[in-house]
């Protein structure tokens, strides 16, 4: 029955849609010959791991399972022998479990014999694990070498349900249990959760979330985990959303709590749940390799111990399944037992409570250093750098971030220096190491079992082959190969990429959790979910495949053409940083070399590429850092005991919950599976030229969208190339000749690198400088003179496209409002292209003289963003469906204020600030035969008084 049940199964789900692996007619028959008479083409399959010849020999037979879980007691489990499955026919996908030898014929029996050529197996074509086999052995085959009986791995069948209809021990001996987990948000989590409803039918969920700051553990469980693609198949299953909030309902209880306060943060009835569980799953963690130490010591190293004191506290005694990591075992050469952590040779003693307290006052120390003054003027000249006059809200908010960050980044070095100092690659793995000794000491005579995954990585087949939730350790490092931002990665050609697919470590984990728990007197048990000895991925074969794969199937750049990826020549990381070192170091220069200059619209593109480069090589270097040691790690997890579990099973719970590691195949999982997955998640280009819209397009679109309110807009340089000061230079000149407008120039031109410093520190005191110049003059004159100066000199700098954009958005029925610091006079003639204006006002006498101050503060800065605030309460508009043109960074605060900012003819700034928040930039360019900047006007009799 389940051969017949795998053979319906497998080609729906291991192979692609559209493919089912069985040949109908001649073909088929053709097929089974082939296998069976030895020929046709063939791959050697090994299985690694598996007794070598002369080995003793395990049953085939395996003794009976045990009882498992709290449900034993009340349904006790009869002795279960392995069904006999027979002489398999051959079909595509069905492999035998082979030995470390060669293979030989003998009989109908398939046996590992040194020196004999392996028989020619049909290859199957596409299928995404290898199906062993399962045979008698044959008494009086031929061959050279001592037979070798081939233990049954069995064969599973990914998508069979679990339930009355076909139900397996596993579920049986999980049914009616109480399930405490934490980390159910996190990516192994939620496949956890998925698989426990999906394939344990009978079985309570209580999860343990932290609350948010504005939702509840209820309301992140319904956003954070159920709405998860991962339950699209449980989902279809039941027959749509309503039965499924309805099994959740009825299945899943939250709790509020946070592994990272003593007690877990728990109420009553938190208390009560965890005292009533059956069993506790903890797999809550700062997964971050650059997680600053502290959080890494309050997270992974006493979250372990925490949940064991606050389960002796509520009275309970659950069978406790800790996740921790293999790579527990340290920077090593060699195997790695599933052993207690400190019972390797060459583990270094560690005093854990003495890490604690280090890692705790590290965080006070350097909190502290941060708030010194020269420290806290270093982080505001940071923030003016990168956000200019930006006002002051923005900058302090800036400043107060740099401060955070410098704390941070000073744990992370903190960590990583420590963790390198006893053997470890990070903190992660330090603080994981150091949480399984202290977990030991103080779980008292609580049950422990410590499940080690390698790295997780997407779903093999549960719950649909490729799943993911965010970017792993690889995908990264993966997409800015294809995308051709690295070119080069540490790493040992020779050496093993530990990896495994989710699912396969859910699976192992729901198999310890219905098997019988170690004794509570004891050490904890270890167990290691790992591929490297059992099907070893070297690190050339990984970088093969995935090269071949991107050749066959490229990114594609802004310009839709095809990004080409560079072979790696695996060099040392110390070769990797000097280069990436070098770049950065060329970038920077250059980066100040172009701060300096007055940049704005395409131009500006170049600083804002400039800007790009820098953070691509910073975020190489980081990667370097993080994974490099990971990637020429040579350490080899053993997993005797968790083949031993695997061959345990019988059929239907090697169907449900498949953990071998040996069906892999690893061509066909990262061609078919995961590669595909990770493009599909990182969102980036993979089709050429205009299959893909432009992305400028697409948010063009949604600014002209009939459902925006309002539309705001800058004059300056946003629809007009001009300024205040080229404004003041055209009224200002028209009276004068020859000599004195050549020392009018002259003056201009030595005042403006200050006015140009003034103007990037501070808009507002540049504007309330500079507008003392117009004291003296005429107000009526001036505004008489506006006209004139709107006619001859604003429209013809005016950027038709931008006038065009304002009666784009007038259609559209858009409210339209100018927003700008120049003075009323000046914006006098353009007031008809707008529904409102909001400007500054310049103060006059009783007989028109204007005094040169102003009648209130300039809207610049977050007085703009207040203003724009304002207009959008007085007509009832939302600011998140209103749109905002500005061109720079002193405009951020009203570019932030609402739901659709576009930077025009951005500084390079703002230019830099708009692509890294994906904000629509336009390049509006001015009238053809426009004069050149500071015009110099006719004489005529001048309003100004001569400056």
């Amino acid at each position: 029955e389940a051969t017949r049940c795998l053979s319906r199964r497998l080609a729906r789900l291991a192979l692609p849609p559209g493919r089912t692996g069985h040949h109908r007619g001649p073909r088929r028959r053709a097929a089974r010959r082939a296998g069976q008479q030895g020929r046709g083409r063939h791959r050697p399959l090994v299985g690694p791991g598996l007794p070598a010849a002369g080995a003793a020999q395990r049953p085939l037979r395996p003794p009976a399972h045990g009882q498992r879980g709290a449900a034993a007691d009340r349904h006790p489990e009869p002795r279960r022998r392995r069904p006999s499955l027979g002489p398999l026919r051959r079909r595509r996908g069905h492999h035998a479990g082979l030995g470390p030898g060669r293979l030989g014929r003998g009989g109908a029996g398939l046996v590992a014999q040194p020196g004999r050529r392996a028989p020619p197996l049909p290859r199957p074509r596409r299928a995404l694990v290898r199906r062993p086999r399962c045979r008698r052995p044959r008494e009086g085959a031929r061959g050279r070498g001592p037979r070798l009986t081939l233990p049954g791995r069995g064969l599973f069948v990914p998508d069979r349900p679990a339930g009355p209809e076909c139900p397996t021990v596993i579920a049986e001996a999980l049914a009616g249990t109480r399930i405490f987990i934490t980390g159910s948000t996190g990516f192994l989590g939620t496949a956890l959760v998925e698989r426990l409803l999906r394939c344990v039918p009978r079985c309570q969920l209580v999860l343990l979330i932290r609350p948010g700051r504005r939702s509840g553990p209820a309301q992140r469980a319904k956003r954070e985990i159920f709405r998860n693609d991962a339950f699209d198949r449980l989902r279809a299953e039941l027959g749509g959303e309503a039965a499924f909030q309805a099994l959740v309902d009825a299945r899943v209880e939250t709790v509020a709590g946070d592994v990272s306060r003593d007690g877990l943060g728990l109420d009553d009835a938190g208390r009560a749940a965890l005292a009533a569980a059956d069993l506790v799953v903890h797999s809550a963690a700062s997964v971050s390799f650059d997680s600053p130490l502290d959080s890494a010591v309050e997270v992974n190293l006493l979250g372990p111990s925490r949940i064991a004191g606050a389960i002796r506290a509520a009275g309970g005694g659950p069978h406790f399944v800790t996740v921790s990591t293999c790579y527990v075992a340290g920077s090593r050469r060699g195997s790695a037992l599933e052993e207690p952590v400190d019972a390797s040779p060459f583990y270094v003693e560690v005093d854990w409570r003495a890490e604690v307290a280090a890692a705790r006052r590290l965080r006070a120390d350097a909190d502290a250093q941060s708030r010194l003054p020269a420290q806290l003027a270093r982080f505001r000249k940071a923030a003016q750098r990168e956000l200019g006059a930006a006002g002051g809200p923005l900058l302090s908010e800036k400043t107060e971030q740099l401060r955070r960050r410098s704390v941070d980044d000073q744990l992370v070095e903190a960590g990583r220096s420590r963790a390198a100092s006893v053997g470890y690659p990070d903190a992660y793995a330090f603080t994981k190491a150091l949480a399984e000794k202290a977990l030991a000491e103080t779980k008292g005579d609580l049950p422990v079992t410590i499940v080690r995954p390698s790295i997780i990585e997407s779903a093999l087949l549960e719950p649909r082959p490729g799943w993911i939730r965010g970017f792993r350790m690889a995908e990264p490092v993966i997409i800015s190969y294809a995308r051709g931002l690295l070119k080069e990665f540490p790493g040992v050609p020779e050496g093993i990429v530990d990896v495994i697919p989710v699912d396969l470590v859910v699976a192992a984990i729901i198999d310890v959790a219905a098997g019988s728990p170690p004794p509570g007197s004891g050490p904890p048990a270890v167990l290691q979910v790992a591929s490297g000895s059992a099907n070893p991925l070297r690190y050339r074969r990984l970088v093969d495949l995935v090269s071949a794969w991107f050749a066959e199937n490229p990114l594609y750049d802004r310009r839709g053409q095809p990004i080409s990826v560079s072979p790696w020549t695996f060099p040392g990381r110390g070769r990797v940083q000097a280069q990436l070192r070098r770049t950065l170091k060329t970038v920077t220069v250059a980066e100040r070399a172009l701060s300096a200059l007055p940049l704005r619209g395409r131009r500006a593109d170049v600083a804002a590429d400039l800007e790009q480069t820098r953070e691509q090589a910073e975020r190489a270097m980081g990667y370097v850092v993080l994974y490099g040691a990971y990637a020429e790690c040579e350490a080899v997890y053993g997993v005797s005991r968790l083949l031993e579990r695997w061959d345990r099973l019988d059929a239907a719970d090697q169907a449900t919950f498949a953990f071998d590691p040996r069906v892999i195949d690893w061509s066909r999982y990262l061609s078919d599976v995961h590669l595909p997955s990770v493009v599909e998640h990182a969102r980036v280009r993979t089709a050429p030229g205009r299959a893909v819209e432009d992305r400028s397009v697409r948010l063009r679109r949604q600014v002209l969208h009939p459902d925006r309110h309002f539309a705001a807009f800058d004059l300056e340089n946003t629809l007009v190339a001009s300024n205040v000061v080229a404004s003041y230079s055209w009224l200002a000149s028209r009276n004068l000749r020859g000599a004195d407008r050549a020392r009018f120039v002259a003056r201009a031109l030595a005042e403006a690198p200050g006015l140009l410093a003034l103007d990037r520190r501070d808009r507002s005191d540049f504007l309330r400088s500079f507008y003392r110049r117009y004291q003296g003059a005429s107000a009526a004159v001036l505004t008489e003179e506006s006209y004139e100066h709107a006619s001859a000199y604003i429209l013809r700098r005016a950027f038709p496209a931008g006038l065009r954009r304002v009666r784009e958005h007038r259609r559209a029925g858009h409210r339209t409002v100018l927003i700008t610091g120049a003075l009323d006079f000046i914006i006098e003639p353009l007031r008809p292209l707008f529904d409102d204006v909001v400007c500054a006002g310049a103060r006059r006498g009783r007989r028109g003289p204007v005094h040169g101050e102003l009648t209130a503060a300039p809207p610049t800065g977050e007085s703009r963003a207040q203003a724009l605030f304002d207009y959008a309460a007085d007509q009832g508009f939302d600011p998140a469906e209103g749109v905002a043109y500005a061109d720079s960074t002193s405009d951020l605060p009203m570019l932030e204020a609402v739901g659709f900012p576009v930077a025009t003819n951005p500084e390079a700034r703002l230019a830099a600030l708009a692509r890294k928040r994906g904000w629509l930039v336009e390049n509006f360019e001015p009238a053809p035969g426009a004069p050149k900047p500071l015009p110099l006007a006719r004489p005529a009799t001048s309003a100004m008084r001569n400056p």
